[in-house]
């Protein structure tokens, strides 16, 4: 029963991710030109990352984004059986989320300003998939590298923790927005992505593997890098 409510509880903040995150960029858009609605939209990330960690991070970790829990299964935090019923549940909560967002936007017959319910894409670095892979590589990196220090044992951060990880992920969006979008979460390109493939808009399900790939390379390579750098357990 506490692993269902691990699952329902990773579902429900990355519902909320993306409603909160996506749906900020929906409603001000968030390009380079538009000052204002970039910097709310990386706060809008940033602010729920804080509240859900304060709100489900006793019960999941809240990692609600694939590529944080692939951080934590490759430092020995966490089960091969979790960190797949973890994916899922994240996915399906991305998914959940745009499918809110949809509802709202269309019932309400409010403009999207993203055009692709703030799903990532590359028109940033020119539609070249090699610059989106190391952009969201290296902010992944920062990101879970960042999460790794935070939550160790040995660092003591103690309840500060969910304010330096959401300050972390508004810092990468500050950066990602105007490159990729910011994704260094697959799970929150996904729902997006195939919502907006539903709705008509192929596109950013066609450059969704770059935001799966470059997530999870980096994520992998901070794993690595972290432990290797904190050295053996006590």
């Amino acid at each position: 029963m506490n692993s269902v409510k691990k699952y329902i509880a990773e579902f429900i903040g990355t519902m909320v991710l993306v409603v909160l995150g996506c749906g900020t960029a929906m409603l001000v858009g968030c390009d380079a030109k538009n000052g204002g609605g970039y910097i709310l939209t990386a706060l809008a990330f940033g602010l729920v990352i804080v509240g859900m960690a304060y709100c489900v991070g006793n019960i999941s970790g809240c990692h609600i984004n694939p590529a944080v829990s692939l951080g934590v299964l490759l430092s020995g935090g966490m089960s091969a059986v979790d960190f797949i019923a973890y994916i899922i549940s994240q996915c399906l909560g991305a998914f959940a989320g745009a499918g809110v967002l949809a509802a709202i936007f269309g019932l309400g017959g409010v403009t999207d300003q993203t055009g692709g319910f703030g799903s990532n894409g590359l028109a940033g670095v020119n539609g070249s998939a090699v610059a989106g892979l190391i952009v969201e590589c290296f902010l992944t990196f920062v990101f879970v590298l960042t999460i790794l220090g935070v939550t160790s044992k040995k660092a003591g951060h103690g309840s500060f923790g969910g304010l330096i990880i959401g300050l972390t992920l508004t810092l990468v969006h500050i950066l990602g927005i105007g490159l990729t979008g910011t994704s260094v979460n697959p799970a929150r390109s996904f729902g997006p992505a195939l919502v907006a493939m539903m709705n008509g808009n192929a596109e950013p399900m066609g450059a969704l593997w770059v935001f799966i790939v470059g997530p999870f390379v980096g994520a992998a390579l901070a794993a690595g890098v972290y432990r290797f750098l904190e050295g053996k357990k006590d």
